[in-house]
């Protein structure tokens, strides 16, 4: 009778200590699936606040449109569950500003035409939410990405200068005394 009580007291020790050993590597598991879900979240944040310095370097946005359009992203989890399919939809909201940005920067830069892009962002900033519970589904579904397209601009191309094409081309003269002394020098 001994032996089955030490037998089942042994038994019920080996039980509990594989129950928190199981328990244990759940709860490291749960932590490390909430640190790379803080860290995708953090790389997104981070990715949109570089663009945005890169904007307010080149004078196209103004200092106080960052916290309101970095707030897209802070308040994306409001009213919205940490879920791996939030987050993708969160990182695609992102990835689709941030690329719309990048484009009408390079389009700046090539056209120099800077007005029309900061005209489209200061009404982009004034479209969005003024509260964080207004940050919802519909709002990142629907509005955003209609929003998002706004801020392109459109295709401009370099007026050309009527005097330099003039200035470019071969005089069209009649007389040949002139095109014969033109050839010669």
């Amino acid at each position: 009778m001994t032996y089955l009580v030490f037998f089942a007291l042994l038994l019920l020790i080996t039980l509990l200590a594989s129950y928190l050993k199981i328990e244990s590597n759940r709860k490291k598991a749960i932590e490390a699936k909430k640190k790379l879900f803080n860290e995708r979240v953090s790389h997104v944040n981070t990715r949109l606040k570089t663009k945005l310095n890169e904007l307010l370097d080149a004078k196209i946005i103004r200092p106080k449109y960052i916290p309101r359009i970095q707030a897209i992203l802070s308040n994306f989890f409001v009213v919205q569950p940490h879920t791996d399919e939030n987050l993708q939809q969160l990182e695609d909201i992102a990835d689709l500003l941030t690329n719309t940005l990048t484009n009408e920067l390079i389009k700046v830069n090539q056209t120099n035409f800077i007005q029309p892009l900061i005209d489209n962002i200061q009404y982009f900033v004034s479209e969005l939410p003024q509260q964080g519970i207004l940050y919802n589904k519909n709002f990142y579904t629907n509005a955003l990405p209609a929003l998002i397209s706004n801020i392109k601009t459109d295709d401009f191309s370099q007026p050309t200068d009527i005097a330099d094409d003039t200035a470019n081309s071969t005089p069209s003269t009649s007389d040949p005394q002139f095109t014969q002394d033109a050839s010669v020098a």
